[in-house]
């Protein structure tokens, strides 16, 4: 599957400016959701470029430099916990997109988006299911929300270290069941996501 299938299809249909979208941390018990929305430069190869899932950490960090330098414009935003809290995850997640989006230096033609569902997205856009894997503006913005989340998450590690996020990055792992059973929850937890814990 040739990663730019989905670009040129789009810049085949008149479109000049096609952006990818792609979030991180929709899963985690605390912490934001991250959005970035990449327009690469039409036919450049970034070497490894990949669904961010699927590279190692060291990775990541290595083609985040490289997109971020190459890129013709990107943007990355996120939503907190408290709007997950009070807008739920999905509508949370939409809100970063555009966010993120409105961040571009000019508002894209199509925006490609990971998933399935784009009702909440304020841009024309066209979803792509697995499509951090298959188009290669969403692998890049794939890469910049991730480690953008994993970055902001070592921050907040650094302010409540009791609850080791530098390790989970906020996931629902069995060490950060036991922080949060023996520390109750932080202000950077989503109250909406614990009312499940056991």
């Amino acid at each position: 599957m040739e990663l730019w299938q989905y670009e040129n299809e789009e810049y085949s249909r008149g479109a000049l400016t096609v952006c990818g979208v792609d979030e991180a941390g929709r899963g985690p018990l605390a912490g934001p959701v991250c959005a970035a929305a990449v327009i690469l430069p039409r036919w450049i190869e970034i070497d490894g470029l990949d669904d961010s899932k699927k590279l190692s950490e060291k990775r990541r960090e290595a083609l985040f430099d490289i997109i971020t330098e190459k890129a013709v414009s990107f943007g990355i935003a996120f939503a907190s916990e408290r709007e997950i809290d009070e807008i739920n995850i999905l509508n949370a997640t939409y809100l970063a997109m555009n966010r993120a989006i409105s961040m571009l230096s000019a508002p894209p033609d199509i925006a490609l988006i990971d998933g399935n569902r784009s009702e909440g997205i304020a841009f024309p856009n066209r979803t792509i299911i697995g499509g951090d894997g298959k188009s290669a503006s969403i692998a890049a913005a794939s890469i910049l929300a991730k480690v953008s989340r994993d970055r902001f998450m070592l921050e907040l590690d650094e302010k409540y270290p009791e609850y080791m996020f530098s390790k989970h990055k906020g996931y629902g792992t069995r060490l950060h069941y036991e922080k949060l059973r023996e520390f109750g929850p932080s202000p950077v937890h989503r109250r909406t996501f614990l009312k499940k814990m056991h």
